[in-house]
């Protein structure tokens, strides 16, 4: 098993997860500067578009900076010619690992029999982890799945992938069909847990958990309880890039330095992003995080409603620049 730079890591590991149109190189250059987790994942990219004719527009998904190390890339697809190419690339662009979704249940993934689909294919799921491994030679690959398709299935699916020895398996507690719509089932990721102990020491992955965290005293809390070797934290990051912080605590944060940090983000997002020649977005992106920033305040609403009609960033200043001398005047 090649577990690269996991060995080095002090446990638990508390880590960000993908999440697409949303921990974009913006976002995590905002989380490296206010509250670094260990590890960083990227937004997840198909692996056949990165093979495509299309591959440039693909690979802005990839862009970070060196403040995020470690860093892994996230990739989905199903055919292991595909995942060779690509960890070779995820190699020659300096990322230090590279992890395979397996649990996405988007239908567009599902239809293309990738991300959750391959729970129901094990060979397939086999195949292409030991591609990525060849293709990612002394660097680890890694895999994101859930506890099942339609029903939960870890005491079937986990020891195929036990076979191949990835790095780390990330247990989303739910499964596929669940989407997010019921708690998630830590008592999964104690199953994976047990399951993993059970291997030879130099065989066995590290397993995460995943699901309904909401902040690294909760993450602790869950590690306790399933003796996994580290969580990953995903919604708990909107609105707060100070989730990682060991010095912050988001309740003690004043409006001022929330709505200053989220002009921060949407000054660095229409940088990077708007009226790009390639892997240009939208400015309509970044307002998904105006609902988390702009939360539970007086004004919170009104302030909000307005952000949603604004432009761009110079729209987003002024707004807030009102805001606050408003608040300074009721004062």
């Amino acid at each position: 098993m090649n577990s690269g730079f996991w060995d080095k890591l002090k446990k638990p590991i508390f880590v960000l997860a993908p999440m697409a149109n949303v921990t974009d190189a913006s976002m995590r250059q905002l989380i490296a500067k206010y509250g670094k987790p260990d590890v960083f994942w990227t937004e997840f990219v198909s692996v056949d578009g990165l093979v495509s004719a299309g591959k440039d527009k693909l690979l802005v998904d990839f862009w970070y900076s060196k403040e995020e190390h470690p860093i892994v890339a996230q990739v989905f697809g199903a055919k292991p010619e595909n995942f060779l190419k690509v960890a070779k690339l995820i190699k020659d662009l300096g990322f230090d690992g590279m992890d395979i979704n397996m649990g996405c249940p988007d239908r567009a993934v599902l239809k293309q029999g990738a991300g959750g689909a391959l729970i129901k294919n094990p060979v397939l799921a086999k195949e292409i982890i030991l591609a990525a491994q060849e293709g990612m030679g002394d660097l680890p690959v890694s895999v994101k799945t859930r506890t099942g398709f339609g029903k939960d299935a870890l005491e079937e699916w986990l020891p195929h992938l036990f076979e191949v020895k990835p790095a780390l398996i990330t247990i989303h507690a739910r499964t596929v069909k669940e989407l997010s719509l019921v708690p998630a089932k830590w008592d999964q990721v104690t199953l994976a847990v047990q399951m993993a102990n059970s291997l030879p020491p130099t065989d066995r992955p590290l397993i995460f958990g995943n699901g309904d965290v909401m902040n690294v005293l909760e993450a602790e809390q869950r590690v306790s309880q399933t003796g996994a070797d580290g969580v990953m934290l995903g919604r708990a990051i909107f609105g707060n890039p100070w989730l990682f912080s060991k010095t912050k605590d988001i309740n003690n944060i004043s409006i001022e330095e929330k709505l200053s940090v989220m002009l921060e983000h949407t000054f660095l997002f229409e940088k990077m992003f708007v009226g790009q020649p390639i892997g240009s977005k939208s400015f309509e992106v970044m307002k998904k995080h105006y609902k988390a920033y702009v939360n539970g305040f007086d004004g919170a609403k009104e302030l909000r409603l307005k952000l949603m009609e604004a432009k761009d960033s110079k729209q987003i200043e002024t707004l807030v620049q009102q805001f606050l001398i408003s608040q300074k005047v009721q004062a």
